[in-house]
């Protein structure tokens, strides 16, 4: 039986999340406004509109959404191109992956620009088949629609496939689809570590178990 993986970016492939838990907060600060002290967990699990539009209302922003993304795009990007690290050996365990002809995509909440161009810099754009993005799927990860269109590119079905990630909501989501799971340990989601554990399949606290993971997941069928 065939097998696919569906991989989170922040969090699970690249150790970016801190950029992600200020990003709110440092935007604000450069026009002068002071953030509220949870703004980066209340942002975590909006996408990219969603949260200008949240920003927007909350502080009286006199900008639209579309100027509010740019910014925040802006403030970001450079990171994702010069400088986002992948966490360690999560590329081995891709390499190993593909070397054993296992359909990869990407389901994430960050821009396509963003993600692209850390994963050229990083040579990994060539594994997987496509890039899925909440953004221009129109929903966040608590919706399907994002997992569903990664099943489709890699026509496998929910038992065949894998989700790895890092987020809760989102293992929430591909759990009622059907969809297999591995908690990713990230400190960013240190609160939800206990029901990460109990949702997923496989919890791993890091890469590292690279070698017998592969293994784990095709003893558990």
């Amino acid at each position: 039986m065939s097998t696919g993986f569906i991989f989170d970016v922040d969090g699970t492939i690249l150790d970016s999340m801190g950029i992600w838990m200020n990003v709110g907060e440092l935007y604000l600060k450069d026009m002068g406004i002071k953030a509220e002290s949870n703004l980066g967990e209340i942002l975590f699990e909006m996408t990219m509109n969603e949260g200008a539009e949240y920003i927007q209302k909350k502080y009286n922003l006199n900008l639209t959404t579309e100027e509010i993304c740019t910014g925040i795009n802006n403030r970001v990007y450079k990171f994702y191109e010069k400088e986002a690290m992948p966490k360690p050996k999560v590329i081995d365990f891709i390499e190993q992956a593909y070397e054993n002809k296992i359909p990869m995509t990407i389901a994430t909440s960050t821009d396509r620009p963003m993600i692209e161009a850390a994963f050229k810099r990083l040579h990994i754009d060539k594994y997987f088949k496509k890039i899925f993005t909440t953004t221009e799927v129109g929903h966040g990860k608590d919706k399907p629609d994002i997992f569903i269109k990664a099943m489709e590119e890699m026509e496998t079905t929910p038992k065949q496939t894998w989700l790895f990630e890092d987020g809760a909501y989102s293992i929430e989501t591909a759990k009622q689809l059907g969809i297999k799971t591995i908690g990713i340990y990230d400190p960013a989601s240190e609160k939800d570590q206990e029901k990460i554990r109990n949702l997923t399949n496989i919890y791993i606290k890091n890469w590292t178990e690279h070698k017998t993971l592969l293994n784990q997941i095709q003893n558990n069928k």
